[in-house]
């Protein structure tokens, strides 16, 4: 049976070990470590899956914001990354982790959250879509289609921006 905690129950070295293994030791040159360097990730967003005590899954977010060219920031959340242990992929555990995180900012944690991922998987179950995403400058290399984003509230995304970490959370880090 799995069950979910928050990240924190997880031993930060297991985390590593499971990412290593799930994305590779080179994964920390991606475009998203980028995007999330100098802030910590949302303890409310971020999940450890369990099974008989064992980590097989996690989800990070974090503080990220769309400098728009219109001078508005938009506050957003870089969801991943989402990784389950190479044996168990295909069990539902990502999937668990993503829903269960999808609850909590919709609950009132986060109304606009962006990845990096498989569109036809995380638009299809999840809601996340390019559709607006095309006009952002990343920090690094990105394939446009697997720019996603998910918008609750009111307000639209701005089309053309610059995504980076948040700045007050990284300045709080300082």
């Amino acid at each position: 049976m799995i069950t979910l905690a928050p990240i924190a129950a997880a031993a930060p070295a297991a985390i590593e070990q499971l990412l290593d293994a799930a994305f590779g030791t080179d994964r920390h040159g991606r475009t998203a470590y980028r995007l999330r360097s100098g802030t910590e990730q949302i303890p409310a967003l971020s999940l450890a899956a369990f099974e008989s005590g064992e980590l097989v899954g996690t989800i990070q977010c974090w503080p990220v914001e769309l400098a728009a060219e219109d001078g508005r920031i938009v506050p957003m959340v870089l969801v991943g990354p989402v990784a389950v242990r190479p044996d168990r992929q295909k069990d539902g555990i990502g999937r668990m982790l993503m829903e269960a995180m999808l609850a909590a900012a919709d609950a009132g944690h986060a109304d606009a959250l962006v990845l990096i991922g498989d569109p036809e998987y995380y638009e299809r179950f999840f809601g996340f879509s390019a559709d607006r995403t095309g006009g952002w400058d990343v920090p690094g290399p990105v394939e446009r289609h697997r720019l996603l984003a998910r918008l609750r509230g009111p307000a639209p995304l701005p089309e053309r921006g610059t995504l980076r970490p948040r700045q007050e959370a990284a300045a709080a880090l300082r």
